[in-house]
C-alpha cells in the first residue's frame, strides 16, 4: 500500500481510481466491508483502490480536546488498512481552508483534478464543504455531469446494531472487550513507543513499560490483562493501567503503563502494541502508596488467572 500525503496538483491516477472517504477510526468490520466492496468495484473497472482520510479528524479540528477519543492513531490506521485490499492511502490535512471550501470546489480540486475519481463509495450521511452543505445527493448530481459514479457504502450490523466507531467507543467505555472485539474483528489495542517514565513501578517491585500515547483521552480506562507484541515476535502477557494515575500525580494526559510477566529486557525506544484482553477494574485513587502496592499485587494475580483460564479453555480441559 502506497502512502500519499496531500492532494497533488496533477492527477496521479491517469486512468482514474475507485475511492472511499472517511475517518476509518479503528478500521472496524464496517470499514472492512466498505473496502471490500470498493475493491470489487476496482476489479470490475480495472482501477486502483484508494482510501482518503483526514488528519486531524474533522471533529478534532472543530472540537479540540472535547472531540470523542480516538480508537486509533494515524499509524495504527495505516497498519490496519495495509492488511486490506487498499492500493493507496491518501492522507489529507484537515484545516480551515478545507473546512471553508465550497462543496463543488472540494469535488473539483480534490476528487476530480487531484485524483481523477471514477467511482466513489461513500456513506449516505457523508457531509463535506463549507457549513457541511455537500451531501450524498450532491455528489451523485455532480458525478453525472463530471463522469464519476457514486454508491452508498451500506451498513454492517452485528447483534441488531450498526457497526460504527461511536458504538465501539461506547462498548469500550463499559469495559466489554469481548463485544468490542466482535465489532472490530480483533482485540482492541493501543500502540506507541516505550519512553522513560519516573521509575515508580520499579521501586514498588513491578517495573513498567511506559508507552507514549500523545493524547488527553482514550476510549479505555482502568486496569487490564493484556498481551504485548512488537518485541522479537513474542506475545508477552502482562497487566496494564490506562489513565491519569490519580494516586501518584493526577496528570491531565492519559498514561499507558504495562508490567510484563517474566520479562526483563530494555525496551526503551521500541514500538509496541498492547492488546486488551480482559478488564480487571476501573482506575481509582488510593489513600496511600502502600494501599496502591497491595492493589497491584492483587491486579497481577487476577491478570495471571485470566491467562491461566484461557490456557485451560484452549486446551479443552
Amino acid at each position: 500500500m502506497r502512502l500519499i500525503k496531500g492532494i497533488p496538483c496533477q492527477p496521479i491516477f491517469r486512468d482514474g481510481c475507485v475511492l472511499t472517504i472517511g475517518n476509518f477510526d479503528g478500521v472496524h468490520l464496517g470499514h472492512k466491508a466498505v473496502v471490500e466492496k470498493l475493491a470489487e468495484r476496482g476489479r470490475q473497472m480495472g482501477l486502483p483502490v484508494v482510501v482518503m482520510i483526514f488528519e486531524p479528524q474533522p471533529l478534532e479540528f472543530f472540537l479540540g480536546d472535547n472531540a470523542p477519543s480516538r480508537l486509533s492513531r494515524l499509524r495504527e490506521k495505516a497498519m490496519r488498512l495495509e492488511k486490506l485490499p487498499v492500493d493507496d492511502l491518501i492522507i489529507v490535512r484537515f484545516n480551515k481552508q478545507l473546512a471553508d471550501s465550497e462543496p463543488d470546489v472540494f469535488v473539483d480540486q480534490y476528487l476530480i483534478n487531484g485524483i481523477n475519481v471514477k467511482h466513489l463509495v461513500i456513506g449516505d450521511d457523508f457531509r463535506f464543504g463549507k457549513s457541511r452543505l455537500g451531501d450524498f445527493d450532491l455528489l451523485k448530481k455532480i458525478g453525472k455531469i463530471r463522469g464519476f459514479t457514486v454508491e452508498d457504502t451500506g451498513s454492517l450490523h452485528k447483534e441488531d446494531a450498526r457497526v460504527s466507531s461511536t458504538l465501539i467507543r461506547q462498548v469500550l467505555a463499559t469495559g466489554n472487550l469481548e463485544r468490542a472485539k466482535a465489532l472490530l474483528g480483533y482485540d482492541y489495542a493501543l500502540s506507541g513507543r516505550v519512553v522513560h517514565g519516573d521509575k515508580r513501578g520499579r521501586t514498588m517491585g513491578y517495573p513498567t513499560a511506559n508507552i507514549a500515547l500523545f493524547r488527553k483521552n482514550a476510549p479505555v480506562n482502568g486496569v487490564f490483562a493484556v498481551i504485548v507484541t512488537g518485541i522479537d515476535n513474542q506475545k508477552i502477557e502482562g497487566v496494564a493501567n490506562v489513565g491519569v494515575r490519580p494516586t501518584i500525580d493526577g496528570r491531565n494526559k492519559v498514561v499507558l503503563e504495562v508490567h510484563l510477566f517474566d520479562f526483563d529486557q530494555d525496551l526503551y525506544g521500541r514500538y509496541v502494541t498492547v492488546h486488551f484482553k480482559h478488564k480487571i477494574r476501573a482506575e481509582c485513587r488510593f489513600r496511600s502508596v502502600d494501599e496502591l502496592k497491595a492493589q497491584i499485587v492483587n491486579d497481577v494475580a487476577k491478570a495471571k488467572a485470566v491467562f491461566a483460564a484461557q490456557v485451560i479453555e484452549d486446551n479443552g480441559l
